[in-house]
């Protein structure tokens, strides 16, 4: 089974639709955690009515909205998953009908299983917000729409080939089993902002572990929905110091993951 975990920080509109993605999936073995930063009653609400709408297991994790603390809510919702197999999703992307079945193909015992993202433009993302449901939506014409990454959003039903071992994961859209995760010690919880670090610094600690990097490039998509940056570069510059630091140590196991160490 997979365990998808959704990391959401407000935008319950992005959520809706996200959803309404995953419904339509073509594997049907998984289950939902929303990850949440924030601990937002209308958010409760929300997923109280979606649990009444989908088949399929939606669980929620949420914590105080005290600064960016997204891998401390993924830690959360990595301890209460059941899967065997792990797919994270970003609250801002809509997954291809055919993403979780081509993780659950991909993901094994030696494997970093990383996708992309077709990122859809300004007007395109308005559209399907203001029509709040993707029942009909084309993603051949979502494909066109796309602002920039539209060679990221051909679906091929087969490997091109392409898994370079130097690429590193965006936390948007990558897999893995739930053993190696933990073999890390999860996610650091020393990245306090939200641009650089959390995902590449357990991309790289996984690889330092002995996986190898899987390209699921054209198999499993996710479409990302417009919206403007939302931190400064001088977050950037702080997290990427704290980043080469913490490569420069070499640990493949986290102090201040899943468990504390000292």
């Amino acid at each position: 089974m997979i365990s998808l975990i959704i990391s959401i920080y407000k935008r319950l509109d992005f959520l809706d639709i996200l959803l309404q993605g995953v419904a339509r999936q073509s594997y049907r073995n998984f289950e939902v955690i929303v990850a949440e930063d924030d601990n937002a009653e209308e958010t409760i609400r929300f997923l109280k009515d979606a649990q009444s709408r989908y088949e399929f297991p939606i669980r929620h994790v949420s914590q105080e909205d005290n600064g960016f603390r997204k891998t401390k809510i993924l830690n959360a919702a990595l301890n209460i998953s059941k899967g065997e197999q792990i797919v994270f999703f970003d609250g801002d992307c809509i997954p291809h009908k055919h993403c979780l079945k081509e993780y659950a193909k991909a993901i094994d015992k030696n494997k970093l299983c990383y996708g992309r993202r077709a990122c859809l433009s300004e007007a395109y993302t308005a559209r399907l917000l203001e029509e709040k449901k993707i029942k009909n939506l084309n993603f051949l014409k979502a494909l066109f729409a796309a602002s920039d990454s539209m060679k990221h959003g051909f679906y091929l039903p087969f490997e091109l080939g392409f898994s370079k071992q130097h690429r590193e994961i965006l936390g948007c859209n990558w897999g893995v089993l739930r053993e190696h995760i933990f073999a890390v010690n999860g996610f650091d919880e020393d990245y306090t902002h939200a641009c650089i670090g959390e995902d590449i610094d357990i991309g790289k600690r996984l690889k330092s572990s002995g996986l190898r990097m899987k390209s699921m490039k054209n198999r499993a998509i996710v479409y990302h929905l417009y919206h403007p940056a939302t931190h400064p570069e001088s977050d950037n510059n702080e997290m990427t110091i704290l980043l080469t630091a913490k490569m420069q140590e070499g640990s493949i196991a986290c102090r201040n993951g899943l468990y504390k160490r000292e």
